[in-house]
């Protein structure tokens, strides 16, 4: 019997203890509210009580339209500088890195032997020339002799054979003595251009040949320099067309790709496609005062291809994505509605919005959470939003060209003041 009891008050402890311990195994059956469920499609939560939202204005600007690519700085001209005759080099006046212009001497090569050619070769013209005027004298006497039959007319005709081979002779030593004189020439190596002068190859005292591959030094042009860069194929439209109108503004950007450390223009489009990789090759002209861009660097650049004039501008954080496709909420006092819209160009702070907005009009920027149509709300203006919204054209400011991107991923987060604003309008 007290086997029994015992077994019977063992089952009644072991029963409230399962009892205490079943909320802990059991999942909660509290609700979230309804609209934290379905978003912003679901119905309004918390009717009774305003959803706070950031919101901004739509404004008109006008937006600048770029296409970025990455470019590599390569000096407007390069020149090797090599010898054209051999011999000992004598002195290179120019220190390595200077800037040098055209004419300024570079190299000077032994000119002793190439002078003493040269001299070689104005002695033997002199000396042919004296025979010439020898030969001339005696045409003119024979001329005389032969009408008296002193002379018979084949020695005149040999006399005269005589000068113009004679004649011929001395027009080969007036070539003998330019040669000479050209190849000492060599012996004094100038530069071919303004310039800067890289590191030398060789130094005084070494013996050079004409056949030498390796030079001496490089010099490059570098103010301006140029920027070759690649863009899609399916953009050269676009840009031939827009050429056709007048020069088009490049702008190379900084390690950042925010702020431009040079402004330039278009020069050249290549005359041909890669078929590899469906770019083709432009060539821009930077004046590089400032020596920003070096040869051999890459940096980010941005061609300005058109500016559409006073256009609907609001934060990106602004557009949103449903099943109809892209929309904003527009408030209306208290209240906001939903409204499709037609996005254009975009970058990372700002969309143009090509229909469906008025400037002044007032968009949410941040709180969609709660939001459905004919939601109450109670706003505050996006700091953030206005700042950026004073139309800082980067010509001007400083501050980066905008980027086109893909459409907006909808961010809700609160949007602070950016460091450097820009408007919407760069394309891919």
């Amino acid at each position: 019997m007290k086997k029994l009891w015992r077994g019977i008050v063992w089952l009644a402890v072991l029963g409230v203890a399962l009892a205490l311990m079943m909320p802990l195994f059991t999942p909660s059956t509290k609700m979230e509210p309804s609209s934290r469920s379905h978003g912003r499609h679901g119905p309004a939560a918390g009717a009774g009580q305003p959803t706070p939202v950031l919101v901004a204005a739509a404004r008109a600007a006008d937006v600048p339209v770029y296409i970025e690519g990455i470019g590599t700085v390569k000096p407007l001209q390069t020149v090797l500088i090599r010898s054209q005759v051999d011999g000992k080099i004598q002195s290179m006046p120019f220190k390595e890195g200077q800037d040098v212009h055209r004419g300024d001497l570079l190299v000077q090569i032994d000119p002793s032997l190439y002078q003493a050619q040269l001299d070689q070769a104005t002695a033997k013209k002199a000396q042919d020339e004296a025979t010439l005027a020898n030969a001339r004298l005696d045409l003119t006497r024979y001329n005389n002799l032969v009408k008296t039959n002193a002379v018979t007319k084949q020695q005149l005709d040999t006399q005269r054979a005589t000068v113009a081979q004679d004649e011929a002779q001395v027009k080969l030593d007036a070539a003998a003595v330019d040669s000479a004189r050209t190849t000492l020439g060599y012996t004094h190596i100038t530069s071919p251009i303004d310039g800067r002068t890289g590191l030398r190859v060789v130094d005084p005292g070494n013996l050079v040949h004409a056949s030498d591959s390796t030079g001496l030094v490089t010099v490059s042009q570098i103010q301006p320099i140029s920027v070759i860069f690649v863009v899609p194929q399916q953009q050269l439209a676009r840009i031939i067309k827009a050429k056709a109108s007048g020069a088009l503004t490049v702008y190379a950007l900084d390690n950042t790709a925010q702020k431009p450390i040079d402004t330039g223009t278009l020069d050249v489009i290549d005359n041909q496609i890669d078929q590899t990789t469906g770019t083709v090759k432009l060539k821009a002209v930077f004046p590089n005062k400032d020596l920003q861009l070096w040869p051999g660097g890459f940096v980010t650049v941005r061609l300005l291809i058109e500016t559409l004039k006073q256009a609907i501008v609001v934060p990106v954080a602004a557009l949103q994505r449903g099943p109809k496709g892209p929309f904003v909420f527009v408030l209306d006092g208290k209240i906001v509605h939903v409204r499709q819209v037609t996005p254009g160009q975009q970058d990372d702070k700002e969309v143009v919005i090509t229909a469906g907005l008025k400037p002044g009009e007032q968009v949410v920027t941040t709180g969609f959470v709660r939001l459905t149509e004919g939601s109450r709300v109670n706003p505050a203006t996006d700091e953030g939003a206005a700042a950026s919204g004073a139309p800082a054209l980067h010509q001007a400011t400083g501050a980066a060209p905008p980027r086109e991107g893909a459409a907006s991923k909808g961010n809700h987060g609160h949007r602070r003041t950016p460091a450097a604003p820009a408007p919407a309008g760069q394309t891919q």
